[in-house]
C-alpha cells in the first residue's frame, strides 16, 4: 500500500512537472508569433506574423468576428484581384510591450485603403480603437495604436479599398519618431521617374501654350482640339506624378476613379483633332465613321464608368468597362494604321502614322514592362520603370502631331495669302474697271460738248463776227467804235472757245499734242506784232498722256504769261524754251525792261492766276529777272 502511494504521488509529481513543461512550450510558441513594438526603430514588416480574412463590404465586424476564419499569412502578396476589391480585408496580428512604459507605434497597411478601423480583441470581443492620424501630409493611411509596459495585445484591422487594381497589401509597423522620414523615403523609390514626367508635362504645357497662342491667332479649331488632348493626357501624367503613393483622399480619387476619366476624355479631344485636322468628312469618309463611332464609344464608356464606380459594388464591371474601352482604342488605332498604308501620299497622314506608331510601339514595351518585371528591372535608371515608356510614345506623338499642324497651318496661310492677294487684286481691277468706266463716260461727255461747243456755239461766233466785219465794210468811215468792239470781243471769244474745245477733246491728251499746241499758238499769237517770238521744243518727245485740265492749265498759264509780256515788257524778243524730261519745263523769257519785283500790283490778278493754275495740278511757276523777264513753268510728268 505505502508502495503504491509513493507510486501515485510519482506519477502525480511527473504529470505536474510534464504539464508545467508543456505550458512553458505554449508560452514561448506564442512569444515568438508576437511582434515587440519596443524594438521597432524605424519601421519593420510583420507579413509573417500576420493572418488574414475578407468579408463583405456590408458585413458588420463586431457581429461575425466570433465565426470569422482567418489563414495564416496573407492571402494575396501582389496586388489585389478585383473580386476581392470591393470586399473588406481583415488583418490579424499579435503585438507586446518588453518596456516598462508605454509605447505609441503607427500602423501603415499599404496602397490604397480609404478607411482603415483598429479593434483590440478583450474577452474575446473587439474593442474599438479611436483613430489617431499624425499631424502631417499622407496621414489618411496611418494609424497610431499603443501599449502599456509589459503588455500584450492581439489587434483586428478593418480596411476598405480604393476601387483600383494597384492595391497591394503590405503591413508594417513604423516608429514615430521615423514617420516623416518613413513617408519621403516611400516617395523616393519615385522620385527619379516623377522628376522625368514633370520634364515631359513641362515640354507638353509649352506645346500646349504654343497651341493656344496659334488658335487665339488664327482660330484654328484643330489647335483647340490639340491643347485639350495634350492638357489632359499631360494633366493625369502629372497628377500621378505628385498624387501617387500618397494616402490622401486626392489620391485616392484619382487613383480610383479620375485618371481613367482625364485619360478617356483627351483620347476624345484626340478624335475630334483627327476629324478637324484630316478634314475626314469629306476627304476620308471612313475615319469620319471611325471617329464618331470611337466618340460615342468613349462618352457612353466614360457614363457607365462612373455609374459603376459610384452606384455599384461589382469592381469587375468597372474593370471590364476601362479594359475593354482601352482594348477598342488600341483596335481603332490598328485600323488607322492599316489606313494610313493605303494613303501613304497623302502628307498629313505621315505624319499621324508615324505619331500613332510612336505611341503604340512604346505602349506595347510599357505593357511588357507591366507584365514581365524581371525583364527590365536589371536596365539602368529610369529605363526599368513602365511609364517612362509610355510617356516617351506620348512625347514623340505629340511632337509629331505639332509637325503636322504646322506643315497644315503654314499651308493653308500661303492659300489664304494667295486667296487675300487674289482678291485684292480682283477689287483692284474692279475699282479700275470702275474708273476706266467713269473716264470713258467723262471723255465722251467731254468729246460732247466740245462738238456742241464747236457746232453752235463756233459757229454763232463766227457769224457774229463775220456779220460785223460786213456792218464794217459797208459802212468804211462812219464806222460806230461798238462794231469794231463787237468785231474784236467775237474774235476774243472764239479764240478762246477753241482752246476750250482744244483742252476738252480727248484725243488731245498727249504731250506732244499740247507742245504743238503751244508752239503754233504762240507764234499766231506774236504775228503781226512787233515782238519776234522763237519756239524751241525737243526733237524727241516722249509719248505721255496729259489729262485735259493739266493741258488747259498748262496753256492758260503759258497764254497769260505771253499776254503779260505783249503788254509790259516792251521786248522784241520773246524765247519759248520746252523741255521734255522727268518734269515738263515751259521757259519763257524776253528782253525786255524786265519786272518790278515790288510792283506786282500793274499785272493784276494775272500772275496770281498763273501760280493758281500751277499749284492746282501739281505744278509750280517761278519769276525772275534775267535781262528781261523770266517765267519758269514746271510739271512732274
Amino acid at each position: 500500500m505505502r508502495n503504491l502511494n509513493c507510486l501515485s504521488i510519482l506519477i502525480a509529481l511527473m504529470c505536474i512537472i510534464l504539464l508545467n513543461t508543456h505550458n512553458a512550450i505554449a508560452q514561448d510558441s506564442l512569444h515568438g508569433k508576437y511582434t515587440d513594438i519596443s524594438k521597432v526603430l524605424f519601421e519593420q514588416r510583420f507579413e509573417k506574423t500576420i493572418s488574414s480574412a475578407y468579408i463583405k463590404s456590408k458585413d458588420d465586424l463586431t457581429t461575425i468576428y466570433p465565426s470569422l476564419q482567418f489563414t495564416a499569412g496573407l492571402k494575396h502578396k501582389g496586388p489585389v484581384p478585383n473580386e476581392f476589391v470591393t470586399q473588406k480585408v481583415i488583418l490579424k496580428f499579435n503585438a507586446y510591450n518588453s518596456a516598462d512604459t508605454v509605447v505609441s507605434i503607427y500602423f501603415f497597411p499599404g496602397f490604397y485603403f480609404q478607411d482603415i478601423f483598429l479593434y483590440r480583441i478583450e474577452n474575446n470581443s473587439l474593442k474599438t480603437i479611436p483613430p489617431v492620424l499624425p499631424d502631417i501630409r499622407d496621414s489618411v493611411g496611418y494609424r497610431l495604436f499603443s501599449l502599456a509596459g509589459k503588455d500584450s495585445a492581439t489587434f483586428l484591422v478593418e480596411m476598405t479599398f480604393v476601387k483600383t487594381y494597384n492595391n497591394v497589401v503590405k503591413p508594417r509597423l513604423v516608429n514615430v519618431g521615423y514617420l516623416p522620414a518613413f513617408i519621403v523615403e516611400v516617395r523616393s523609390n519615385y522620385n527619379q521617374n516623377n522628376l522625368i514626367t514633370y520634364v515631359f508635362c513641362g515640354l507638353m504645357l509649352m506645346m500646349i501654350l504654343f497651341s493656344i497662342a496659334n488658335f487665339l491667332q488664327g482660330a484654328n479649331p484643330e489647335f483647340l482640339y490639340y491643347s485639350g488632348y495634350a492638357l489632359f493626357l499631360g494633366g493625369m501624367l502629372f497628377t500621378q506624378a505628385v498624387f501617387s503613393f500618397r494616402t490622401t483622399y486626392v489620391s485616392f480619387f484619382l487613383e480610383g476613379y479620375l485618371d481613367f476619366i482625364m485619360q478617356g476624355l483627351g483620347i476624345m479631344f484626340y478624335m475630334l483633332f483627327m476629324r478637324q485636322f484630316l478634314d475626314t468628312k469629306n476627304k476620308h469618309p471612313f475615319l469620319y465613321r471611325l471617329y464618331n463611332t470611337g466618340i460615342i464609344l468613349i462618352s457612353v464608356a466614360l457614363l457607365t464608368y462612373t455609374l459603376a464606380h459610384y452606384f455599384s459594388n461589382n469592381y469587375n464591371l468597372v474593370n471590364l468597362i476601362e479594359n475593354s474601352t482601352k482594348i477598342s482604342l488600341l483596335v481603332m488605332t490598328i485600323i488607322f494604321l492599316v489606313y494610313s498604308l493605303r494613303y501613304w501620299k497623302d502628307k498629313l497622314l505621315r505624319y499621324l502614322f508615324w505619331g500613332n506608331l510612336c505611341l503604340f510601339v512604346f505602349a506595347m514595351i510599357s505593357q511588357l514592362a507591366i507584365l514581365m518585371p524581371p525583364l527590365f528591372k536589371p536596365l539602368p535608371g529610369i529605363f526599368s520603370s513602365a511609364i517612362i515608356y509610355y510617356e516617351i510614345g506620348l512625347l514623340l506623338e505629340l511632337v509629331l502631331f505639332l509637325a503636322g499642324l504646322n506643315h497644315k497651318n503654314r499651308k493653308q496661310l500661303i492659300t489664304q495669302t494667295k486667296e487675300r492677294e487674289t482678291l485684292k487684286a480682283q477689287n483692284l481691277l474692279q475699282e479700275y474697271e470702275k474708273e476706266i468706266a467713269v473716264y470713258k463716260a467723262q471723255q465722251e461727255e467731254r468729246e460732247r460738248i466740245s462738238a456742241d461747243m464747236h457746232d453752235e456755239l463756233g459757229a454763232g461766233m463766227t457769224a457774229i463776227r463775220l456779220m460785223s466785219e460786213i456792218a464794217r465794210n459797208k459802212m468804211k468811215e462812219n464806222t460806230p467804235i461798238e462794231i469794231n468792239k463787237i468785231s474784236s470781243s467775237a474774235d476774243d471769244v472764239l479764240n478762246k472757245m477753241n482752246a476750250i474745245i482744244w483742252s476738252m477733246n480727248s484725243g488731245n491728251d498727249t504731250l506732244d499734242n499740247l507742245i504743238s499746241y503751244i508752239r503754233s499758238y504762240a507764234l499766231e499769237y506774236f504775228d503781226n506784232t512787233p515782238i519776234e517770238c522763237r519756239v524751241n521744243v525737243p526733237e524727241n518727245i516722249p509719248e505721255i498722256v496729259l489729262a485735259g485740265d493739266k493741258r488747259r492749265n498748262i496753256f492758260l498759264s503759258v497764254k497769260e504769261t505771253l499776254n503779260n509780256s505783249l503788254k509790259h515788257s516792251g521786248a522784241s524778243l520773246i524765247t519759248i524754251d520746252i523741255i521734255a524730261g522727268n518734269s515738263l519745263q515751259v521757259k519763257i523769257a524776253d528782253n525786255g525792261k524786265g519786272i518790278d519785283m515790288q510792283n506786282l500790283r500793274q499785272f493784276g490778278n494775272g500772275l496770281r492766276n498763273i501760280s493758281r493754275r500751277m499749284e492746282s495740278i501739281g505744278g509750280t511757276c517761278k519769276i525772275e529777272n534775267n535781262s528781261g523777264a523770266v517765267t519758269i513753268l514746271n510739271l512732274p510728268i
